[in-house]
């Protein structure tokens, strides 16, 4: 490994769907069960116990949602994944910035309420981690929602970009029916817990638990038809359009379906197909910027259709994520 640069890399956002064959964690499996946790050990109810220190600093102390992982107790944070998204920094004593990293990301998911956990791996006592996770530098940081990974980014990060991001985790774990909450054994987290989803989010939360986006999709659109404004309920609606269209695109040839597009650009159907599985696989940049192409060469209601989809899927990723900025400035250029 080789340190990172020393400025910030911007974050790569979320992806709703990327969930799958991203890193190879069968190797890590088959640990040994963590032992048990000594008394008066730090940790939230349910959490694996872990040693105090994890950021370089023998005398820093752990917080309620802060787990340093070992081998014994990774198994039990991907377990804990399939409740809360379990953000997992990478770092190293002889990188200056990861202690930084370590911090500001402590504090972050500390402010989340339970809603989030925090796993430090030093890589130079934990070296198979960074290996499954294929890091090539540290600091890095990675997500685990539902036992899978999500690359997060790698480098230093500002606050704001951080905090947007693990914004776009909760959407991305929540339209993948994680959307649990630990304990923080802190003063008004019992009111935190207790605070209930809008009827009509928990009813779009409870149909994708079972699978049925359809029916999520209707209750995130009657949520927005009573209150317009609602970003999330926004947000919402577009992921889990975007999964329900991908349902019958898995069992469908992607090959034979990406060798369509290519033989016929102005097939709407195939450029938006192809679009949809772009997104889905975190190649964002290729499956917006497929819409916008298609958008520049056809006009009338096809391209209309794809200006909207192109809209939704901006949803999906982060209006706030750079690419899409990107996008936009794209699709000004061959609408104007």
């Amino acid at each position: 490994m080789t340190s990172p640069a020393s400025r910030p890399v911007p974050p790569a956002a979320a992806n709703p769907l990327n969930l799958r064959g991203a890193v190879d964690l069968s190797s890590l499996k088959q640990r040994p069960a963590a032992p048990p946790a000594a008394p008066g050990a730090a940790g939230a109810p349910g959490m694996p116990g872990a040693p105090a220190a994890g950021n370089g600093d023998a005398g820093h102390p752990r917080r309620p949602l802060r787990v340093d992982i070992t081998e014994a107790n990774f198994q039990e944070l991907v377990e804990l994944s399939a409740q809360v998204p379990v953000v997992v920094a990478l770092w190293a004593a002889y990188s200056p910035g990861s202690a930084e990293l370590v911090d500001v990301l402590e504090r972050i998911v500390d402010s989340y309420a339970g809603r989030l956990v925090l796993g430090a791996a030093d890589v130079e006592v934990f070296p198979q981690l960074a290996q499954a996770f294929q890091v090539q530098a540290v600091p890095t940081a990675v997500a685990l929602v539902n036992g899978q990974p999500i690359p997060l980014f790698q480098g230093g990060a500002e606050e704001p970009q951080v905090r947007s991001l693990l914004d776009e985790l909760l959407k991305v774990a929540a339209a993948n029916g994680v959307a649990g909450q630990v304990g923080t054994g802190e003063p008004g987290a019992a009111e935190a817990e207790a605070s209930p989803l809008p009827p009509l989010h928990q009813k779009a939360f409870d149909a994708i638990e079972a699978g049925d986006y359809a029916a999520a999709a209707d209750a995130y659109r009657q949520a927005l038809l009573e209150m317009p404004a609602d970003a999330e309920a926004k947000a919402g609606l577009a992921q889990v359009e975007l999964m329900g269209r991908l349902q019958p695109l898995a069992a469908a040839d992607s090959e034979a379906l990406r060798q369509q597009a290519a033989t016929e650009p102005d097939n709407l159907e195939a450029q938006l197909s192809v679009a949809d599985l772009d997104i889905a696989g975190g190649h964002v940049e290729d499956g917006l910027g497929r819409i916008v192409a298609f958008i520049g060469r056809n006009f009338g209601p096809e391209r209309e259709t794809a200006r909207v989809r192109l809209l939704e899927l901006f949803d999906v990723v982060g209006t706030g994520d750079d690419r899409v900025a990107k996008a936009r400035q794209n699709l000004a250029r061959v609408l104007f």
